[in-house]
């Protein structure tokens, strides 16, 4: 079993069972407890779980957290809004869009509601029921596999659909960007979503709070010379801002 595969099974184990001992871990993967404490160290540095002793459980917030929404929402929320804000901007009547299924999208999608024409292609089933408020805004769901505890569909299976659509701009969120990675996701089947969902459209903005700056994650779906814009929020390091070249870069406030 590769790396990536073990890893996203393990956050699977553990977002349905709450915890996990690497004991049981290490006899039902048949992988060494050495090589699955390093798993959970890269893993805990993503924010997915927190290590104790002789196995991990997950994040204190995300325990506590009982909404249908991911708790990920919770995180720089006043961030986000600003950000949402500034991106739907960018958008005009008449355009289609390539909507990723973040929680900084869905910020997004609280400032499309007085569009009279528009046309949301996305992969997030709470981002297409709050799109669909709006009689005017033409929904269209990627299709994929719907996991456990998420409302996102993830997977390939939506690929001939995207073959099929020309979007003027494609939003999108992620784990981390650095200049050398780019934009980074966790997941590497996200990752190879959003690498579709990059290629066909004109333009690539990305929605990043400060936090997600000079971080990176397992894989990358959009390299520095495929994104068009940046949209971050007024805490962003200066200094790492100043090292992006060829791309626009917008502070909301």
């Amino acid at each position: 079993m590769l790396a990536l595969e073990r890893r996203n099974k393990i956050v699977q184990i553990i977002n349905k069972q709450k915890q996990l001992s690497i004991k049981q871990l290490s006899a039902d993967l048949k992988v060494s407890e050495g090589t699955l404490r390093n798993d959970l160290k890269a893993l805990e540095e993503e924010g997915l779980l927190e290590r104790t002793h002789g196995g991990a459980v997950l994040p204190k917030q995300q325990l506590t957290d009982t909404s249908f929404r991911p708790n990920r929402q919770e995180i720089n929320v006043a961030e986000k809004m600003a950000i949402g804000k500034a991106a739907a901007d960018l958008i005009q009547n008449g355009q289609c869009i390539i909507l990723d299924a973040s929680t900084t999208g869905l910020e997004l999608v609280s400032n499309l509601m007085h569009m009279e024409s528009l046309t949301v292609v996305t992969n997030g089933l709470i981002t297409a029921q709050e799109l669909n408020r709006n009689p005017h805004i033409n929904v269209i769901v990627i299709g994929g596999v719907l996991r456990s505890g998420s409302s996102n569909l993830e997977g390939l299976l939506g690929k001939d659909l995207l073959s099929q659509i020309h979007a003027d701009i494609f939003f999108t969120s992620a784990h981390g960007f650095t200049i050398t990675e780019g934009l980074t996701v966790f997941d590497v089947y996200e990752a190879e979503l959003k690498k579709l969902m990059a290629s066909n459209a004109n333009k690539v903005v990305a929605m990043v709070d400060h936090t997600k700056l000079g971080k990176r994650s397992t894989a990358t779906f959009a390299n520095l010379s495929q994104i068009d814009t940046i949209i971050t929020d007024s805490a962003a390091n200066l200094e790492f801002l100043e090292q992006i070249k060829g791309v626009e870069v917008i502070i909301a406030n």
